[in-house]
């Protein structure tokens, strides 16, 4: 079972940014296609960005220009810039492993106006 540790959430005001931390403990980290997805309050969860083991990163359309993903091999980490946030973004962010089909526990985000 892998467990993956999310941290960097919390509450920001309109405008500001966060980075998102995704730590997934385990053998061939470089290996393993990741994800970031979220959940808003009575709204069906929805993929935010995904990053593969090799080639292009994928950001959601609606959040291209103001949120990133990138990955730190050597830290078996994934992480998540938001910039430009809005109260829209106010959700639990849930890391994913693709190759293993494991979630984080979430992360909340919240976002003022």
């Amino acid at each position: 079972q892998v467990q993956l540790v999310e941290s960097g959430g919390g509450l920001v005001q309109a405008g500001g940014s966060l980075r998102l931390s995704c730590t997934a403990p385990g053998r061939f980290f470089s290996a393993r296609a990741m994800a970031w997805y979220r959940q808003a309050p009575g709204k069906q969860s929805e993929l935010v960005a995904d990053i593969p083991s090799a080639g292009n990163t994928h950001i959601a359309g609606s959040l291209k220009g103001r949120f990133t993903i990138s990955r730190d091999n050597a830290k078996n980490t994934v992480y998540q810039q938001m910039n430009s946030l809005n109260p829209e973004d106010t959700a639990v962010y849930y890391c994913r492993d693709d190759t293993y089909k494991a979630w984080g526990q979430g992360t909340q985000v919240t976002v003022s106006s």
